[in-house]
């Protein structure tokens, strides 16, 4: 089956039954398979929403699931391999980001009159990479057939349709009735629709898959779709997760089973860029928990608000719920806290947003462990950085809104280049005591000489950390991935969909 007419590059199209399936973890497989094979490949994904988002060399913003697959493929990160990106500030609202740049907020309803726009835009996109790389993996985004949604959803199969993509329908058989997933989405689906399936991938299989040839022979049977795997639930490998549905699945406790030494993250309601934590998370002897629920915080060795999306609406739930109170004591008996962006925002006094950006407009009072001060405002502020701290030199990023002043305590990080050219400011602040830190830096812990320093500064230098971080441990991490793959899926079958690569490679 080759659906593609097009003298472009080829494409094949990963779609899902429902959100957190594993399209995109096996997406990046693919992607990784295929640049092994010395095809030049790059990934795309028409629209994402997520939280979870990272910066281009060009200093354009994207979902950090694209920046996963690009780094799969041994490439550089391209907003057109993400262009359109949304990231939700409320129930029903997003802050939309086209082409790497925020063009403001939306609700859901005026996003959706603009539908056509952003297809347009978002299929340019598709076909500059088309027109660049020997083969594109495009992923899809939620379930590919939800029918009242249809109409208005150009990253499933109408861009699938674009592209003259293949697609490999991806269930996951952990979250159960993987049968019902499978066979209801196929009824969902027009007949010219269905006729765009051509297969489906079973992730995430416990125990021994020869049980389950059964399950595949019907599923076959059913849907005249053809199996190209099973794949394995795995622990032994890492890859960055999309978005905040993983985050439910990241730990949490209860404060009397704190297995020491330990970090406490805040789990706010609009938490962004967990994934700043995956390093902290990887090191051996450390438990790191994610808390929603107030609890006492005396057994941790430091204490982590992260990110946040809208920095006031998830101040004023620290404040709500008795979270304040806690972090504050937990600070006043000798605690170690840090900030890291919005995190780093509310650790000031207060949050002004004089203009409404992230909802209506007005000032939030912050903890006050810091002496600094926020101004929310435009345009949005976001680069790839080189920085350093007392001589330990390190890269991140800057995904932000307006600035932040500081009227005492002392600078924490030197920056001295974003996005590729030369500069020399100071960012974040330390507290007078030594114990509160504050930065709009993310990936601060992807160094890991910077990771030993802050974990010395919170009092735990005795743990050691990995050697392997940053982007060589992630590339280990892929071919892991790349390997698990290939031992359970039809790579074979899946490549013979979209047969030659017209502009190079190896079939």
């Amino acid at each position: 089956m080759n659906m593609n007419h097009n003298p472009k590059a080829p494409c094949l199209a990963f779609l899902g039954t429902g959100s957190d399936v594993g399209k995109s973890v096996l997406a990046t497989a693919m992607c990784r398979v295929l640049a092994d094979r010395g095809v030049r490949v790059a990934p795309y994904k028409a629209q994402n929403m997520s939280n979870n988002s990272g910066v281009t060399p060009e200093g354009l913003e994207m979902g950090r699931a694209q920046i996963v697959q690009a780094e799969a493929c041994r490439l550089a990160p391209h907003v057109d391999m993400n262009p359109v990106l949304l990231k939700p500030t409320g129930e029903t609202g997003s802050q939309v980001v086209v082409l790497g740049k925020a063009i403001g907020n939306r609700q859901a309803r005026e996003y959706y009159a603009a539908k056509n726009d952003l297809f347009a835009i978002a299929a340019g996109s598709l076909d500059r990479l088309r027109g660049e790389y020997d083969a594109v993996i495009m992923e899809g985004a939620g379930s590919c057939a939800e029918v009242n949604l249809m109409d208005r959803d150009f990253v499933n199969l109408r861009m699938a349709e674009h592209a003259g993509a293949p697609v490999v329908l991806v269930a996951d058989i952990h979250k159960g009735g993987v049968f019902a997933q499978i066979v209801g989405t196929l009824e969902c689906l027009r007949p010219e629709q269905r006729e765009q399936i051509a297969g489906f991938i079973i992730n995430r299989f416990r125990g021994d898959a020869r049980l389950f040839d059964d399950g595949i022979r019907w599923l076959e049977e059913k849907t005249g779709k053809k199996c190209f795997g099973v794949i394995p639930w795995f622990n032994h490998i890492r890859i960055e997760a999309e978005d905040s549905v993983v985050i439910e699945q990241r730990p949490t406790v209860c404060a009397g089973a704190v297995q020491q030494p330990a970090v406490a993250v805040i789990r706010l309601p609009y938490i962004s860029n967990f994934t700043d934590f995956d390093p902290l998370e990887a090191t051996p002897g450390l438990s790191v928990y994610f808390l929603q629920k107030v609890q006492d915080l005396s057994r941790f060795s430091a204490v982590i608000l992260p990110g946040s999306k809208n920095t006031r609406a998830d101040m004023d739930w620290v404040q709500r719920t008795g979270w304040a109170e806690q972090i504050r004591a937990y600070h006043g008996n000798g605690g170690h806290v840090l900030g890291i962006c919005g995190g780093y925002q509310m650790l000031g006094r207060n949050v002004d947003d004089p203009d409404g950006l992230e909802g209506n407009p007005g000032q939030s009072p912050g903890l006050g462990l810091l002496p600094v001060e926020t101004r929310l405002a435009a345009p949005k502020t976001t680069t790839l950085a080189r920085f350093a701290w007392e001589g330990v030199f390190a890269t991140g990023y800057e995904i932000h809104m307006g600035r932040t002043d500081r009227a005492g305590g002392s600078a924490w990080l030197e920056v001295i280049e974003q996005n590729g050219q030369s500069t020399a400011f100071e960012d974040g602040c330390v507290s007078d005591d030594g114990r509160v830190f504050g930065s709009y830096m993310h990936g601060l812990f992807d160094e890991p000489k910077l990771l030993e320093k802050w974990l010395a500064a919170v009092g735990l230098s005795d743990l050691q950390v990995a050697e392997a971080h940053g982007f060589v441990a992630r590339d280990h991490q892929y071919g892991l991935l790349a390997e698990h793959f290939k031992n359970h899926a039809d790579i074979e079958g899946m490549i013979s969909l979209i047969g030659e690569f017209p502009n190079g490679g190896v079939s």
